[in-house]
């Protein structure tokens, strides 16, 4: 991509994210609002990670002025925060060929992934294979979208009982 073109990408994105509502502002809206306003498809692969980095140095620095704050308003912060990704918000960012974020990584080939399709958010636990020094995912997994993963979330305990449960029998 042109620097130039990168250069012009970078400042709709940082002026969108400027004018957004942080809580209700995803990144795909972000890269369809900055696409609109820059006549550029934002979608492909190369364009969709370079939004990404953009974004994340933007959240980024966001972070960085809230560890400023006095202790009182952190705490009240952190209060109003509760729904927040603690454990990915804390580690670096890693992301595949196709600009996904992996969140973890279950085995050496599956993998957990959050990305935009078609304009819905999904979570995919997927493994993947290796070919040509890539690493690229196999029709073997599952991909939920927010609402069903948020049921799957709220049902683990019940997940969790049961295993135990069947453990028991087995000793």
């Amino acid at each position: 991509m042109e620097p130039e073109i990168q250069n012009k990408i970078e400042e709709t994105v940082l002026e969108v994210l400027k004018n957004s509502n942080m809580d209700e502002t995803t990144e795909y809206k972000v890269r369809k609002l900055a696409s609109e306003k820059l006549g550029i498809d934002l979608s492909q692969p190369d364009h969709r990670r370079f939004v990404r980095q953009v974004v994340d140095s933007y959240l980024n620095a966001l972070e960085s002025k809230e560890e400023e704050q006095p202790p009182e308003e952190e705490e009240e912060q952190e209060q109003e925060e509760d729904g927040k990704r603690k454990g990915v918000d804390q580690k670096e960012y890693e992301y595949d060929d196709e600009g996904d974020l992996i969140i973890c990584r279950l085995t050496k080939n599956r993998r957990v992934t959050v990305t935009d399709f078609r304009g819905k958010t999904l979570v995919s636990i997927r493994e993947y294979y290796r070919k040509e020094g890539k690493e690229l995912p196999t029709s073997k997994g599952i991909s939920l979208t927010a609402e069903q993963w948020s049921s799957f979330k709220k049902n683990v305990p019940a997940i969790e009982k049961a295993i135990r449960k069947m453990e028991s029998r087995l000793n």
